[in-house]
């Protein structure tokens, strides 16, 4: 949520950096509401005055024998209009913050001017794409026919975009996160955390799911409850309405969880497979931090995710976000995208952001400085990684001509010495 102080005082400047994500969006409401919300403070204000003047009257015209009668009877109106005035304000209070809720965040400055991903900035790539001298298959031949992939029992079971891991390949699964937690947690220093599954209202309204993206969650019919996008959402509630000494910052998390995500918008794209699934899992990291370190941070925070991809010898590239391309409560993304050759391009991996103060003004999550004064901390997360994206990637970059894929070599702790999945 951007800070009403902010919009109040350069509001050009925020629509100028609004307008650099092609939104339309007009900041008339919410500053005609803040102008109506200083009015009636002012009045609150001045009837409240009246009512201390008025009431150190009463003891001295009581002293000098003369009727209080008509002063208490003011006095009392004035107490009636001045809770009125008290509820219109709690009203536009509340309008205020809901028009706030539905403005995106705006995006750093320095980040490139686009429309689409057509316009995303390559940073760096690392790993040269492997050369095969066989026809090659994607990912869903290869685990179909391994016996550790089933998408038609898991469309059976639940329904389509959903995927079901076997024997070898449920494994190698578990292989691929515990290999992501153990080197976030003893190589980067993350603490790491095991949250509930199911977040309210609040945890969702904290990090920008709510209200603006309800179609693509899954909501529970018995309670407000909604099944987790990502692992980001719980992890970041965790400090939410809460005041953190800066010298406990900066604070680091990771969690490894299922997520899940109607995706309402997203029919047709790259549903095949593990790219695209209802039900997913992922490594999640996120980052607790001050303003000043953000950004510092913001570039650590994109290194481990791609310690990640290194340690598995994945080729990969990282694209800065343009513009029109990053997310709702982003002020900077990196997307790290891995080598597929099935389709013959880098498909997204990971994402790493930082929310400045975004999402800490929507959660409550402040903290305070060496001075004493409290201040809304910067937060930032990052997929390190999406386990099936990887899971994905390692079967089409490792397999071989006959159909079997390498196992590798960072991953064979977790597979009892195993170097390769056959038939």
């Amino acid at each position: 949520m951007l800070d009403i102080k902010r919009i109040r005082r350069n509001p050009e400047e925020v629509v100028e950096l609004l307008k650099r994500r092609n939104s339309d969006l007009s900041l008339d409401k919410v500053l005609e509401l803040d102008k109506k919300r200083r009015e009636l403070l002012v009045k609150v204000e001045e009837m409240k005055a009246k009512q201390n003047a008025e009431s150190k009257q009463v003891p001295i015209l009581k002293k000098e024998g003369k009727d209080v009668t008509p002063i208490l009877e003011d006095m009392k109106k004035l107490a009636e209009e001045v809770r009125v005035l008290d509820a219109e304000v709690k009203v536009v209070d509340e309008e205020i913050e809901e028009t706030l809720m539905a403005i995106p965040n705006t995006p750093n400055p320095d980040i490139a001017i686009g429309k689409s991903d057509e316009d995303n900035k390559e940073i760096r790539r690392w790993g040269e794409p492997r050369k095969f001298d066989f026809e090659i298959k994607a990912h869903w031949d290869l685990g179909v026919d391994l016996n550790i992939l089933d998408f038609e029992r898991a469309t059976k079971i639940t329904g389509t975009r959903f995927s079901m891991f076997k024997g070898l390949g449920a494994r190698l699964e578990r292989a691929v996160a515990q290999y992501m937690l153990d080197m976030h947690v003893f190589e980067h220093g993350f603490t790491e955390i095991a949250p509930p599954f199911m977040v309210n209202a609040d945890s969702m309204r904290g990090t920008g799911q709510l209200p603006k993206f309800e179609e693509d969650m899954f909501k529970l019919n018995q309670k407000d409850y909604y099944l987790i996008p990502t692992a980001e959402v719980p992890v970041t509630n965790m400090y939410r309405d809460e005041v953190i000494d800066e010298k406990d910052l900066p604070i680091y998390m990771t969690a490894y969880t299922p997520c899940f995500r109607a995706e309402a918008g997203s029919a047709g794209r790259d549903t095949r497979g593990l790219i695209r699934n209802h039900q997913f899992d992922k490594v999640e990291m996120v980052m607790y931090t001050t303003p000043e370190e953000s950004y510092k941070k913001l570039e650590e925070l994109t290194s481990f995710a791609e310690n990640v991809l290194k340690g598995l010898g994945l080729p990969y590239r990282v694209v800065e976000l343009c513009t029109g391309d990053i997310g709702f409560s982003s002020a900077k993304t990196y997307d790290l995208e891995v080598w597929m050759p099935s389709y013959g391009r880098y498909v997204e991996i990971s994402s790493c952001s930082n929310f400045e103060d975004f999402q800490a003004r929507r959660a409550n999550i402040k903290y305070r400085n060496d001075n004493k004064k409290l201040e809304f901390i910067h937060t930032l997360n990052g997929s390190g990684l999406a386990v099936g994206r990887t899971f994905a990637a390692i079967l089409e970059n490792y397999q071989l001509e006959d159909g079997t894929v390498v196992i590798p070599e960072s991953l064979r702790q977790y597979m009892r010495g195993m170097e390769k999945i056959t038939f």
